[in-house]
């Protein structure tokens, strides 16, 4: 969706950007009176192909287990859209766009983008679209962010909201890991300052290693043990190098490998910038409360028990705050060996308690 210099988005850094656009994609069909969309928010490194096979990888989109015919969100039933973030790279402006100024790439001249940001860029997208409100809104990690930002910034446009696996605001500790990724890809040569893509260079290896150790965060230690423990990799003793001996050596060397061919580096500054100044009782003077103040909104927040990146604490605050409210809240806390990444994968019990959730928000909305 195209917005021209007559249709700026307005961000919190006090840019005013234009043109841009948003990539996004749709499933299902939107029925008669509007009232069956249901938006999904994605995380860090997500994009919009949440269901569908994946142009640039061909693998199956990103939460297949979770939205299809049938599954918790059923696109038999709802008309669900997603939407790359602002700052993003998979059709979204950001910083590997052109900037229409210069004619070269914004690179670090984009302007700093905010989970307020991209949640107003999903709203202009839907007004075009002629989408006034939205039976659900849902995402993990900063979907989730996104969610609760959804929630406080147009709570007259959310039926029903489930942030899974998210909190509002970023810890210490998780902008830590984020600061250890960016510098991993400012130190690399090949990041030029930010001005690669003029250049003809990218900063592959520094990348890799950030993905590297994001990923590490993503999983728990049981979940590590379970899958790698120290298991050499395709051999039956150690090297006595600095080779991949182990499993779990060989496997994030694949998965920093594989990232760097369908991720941009600088979406990536961008985008763990915006997870970390996210801070959303700050906007309301500091009090969480505030932010849900009079919501109509009912919600559905989820946690994993072995998720240490946004522990099962950081929802209970959001349970609390939306209690103070006197909003209408549900609360699961999912038992998962699995970690961070758990709303990513096969887990039944938050399955069936999305889909009673979502089906009960449809059936008292009316829609079929």
């Amino acid at each position: 969706m195209h917005f021209g210099e007559d249709q700026p988005i307005e961000m919190d850094c006090g840019a005013s950007l234009s043109p841009w656009q948003i990539a996004y994609q749709t499933y299902g069909t939107l029925a008669p009176d509007r009232k069956n969309a249901v938006l999904i928010c994605h995380a860090l490194t997500g994009d919009q192909h949440a269901c569908n096979v994946h142009p640039v990888t061909e693998k199956p989109g990103w939460w297949r287990l979770f939205v299809g015919p049938g599954k918790a969100i059923d696109t038999d039933r709802f008309f669900v859209i997603c939407a790359n973030v602002l700052g993003g790279c998979m059709g979204t402006t950001g910083p590997a766009s052109v900037n229409p100024a210069t004619g070269k790439p914004y690179g670090v001249d984009f302007p700093l983008v905010t989970i307020r940001d991209m949640v107003r860029s999903q709203a202009m997208l839907l007004d075009k679209l002629g989408i006034d409100d939205l039976l659900c809104v849902v995402g993990g990690s900063m979907g989730g962010m996104q969610v609760l930002e959804w929630s406080a910034l147009y709570p007259g446009r959310v039926f029903s909201a489930m942030p899974i696996a998210a909190a509002t605001r970023h810890s210490a500790q998780n902008i830590a890991f984020h600061e250890v990724g960016r510098q991993a890809v400012m130190a690399d040569p090949g990041w030029a300052s930010g001005r690669y893509l003029e250049r003809g260079t990218r900063p592959r290896k520094g990348l890799a290693v950030a993905r590297m150790a994001a990923h590490v965060t993503y999983l728990s230690e049981g979940a590590l043990h379970q899958k790698f423990g120290r298991k050499l990799q395709s051999r039956a003793a150690p090297t006595f190098s600095f080779d991949a001996d182990f499993q779990i050596e060989s496997y994030l060397r694949y998965q920093g490998s594989t990232f760097v061919e369908r991720f941009d580096a600088n979406s990536y500054l961008y985008v763990t910038r915006a997870m970390d100044y996210f801070d959303l009782a700050a906007e309301y003077d500091g009090k969480l409360a505030r932010a849900f103040r009079g919501t109509p909104t009912r919600f559905c927040v989820m946690s994993f028990t072995s998720d240490w990146l946004f522990p099962t604490k950081d929802s209970r605050a959001i349970v609390r705050a939306l209690n103070a409210a006197a909003a209408s809240v549900s609360f699961v806390e999912i038992d998962s060996d699995k970690g961070h990444d758990a709303f990513l994968l096969d887990e039944p019990d938050m399955f069936s308690a999305a889909k009673g959730f979502i089906d009960a928000a449809a059936r008292d909305r009316g829609v079929a």
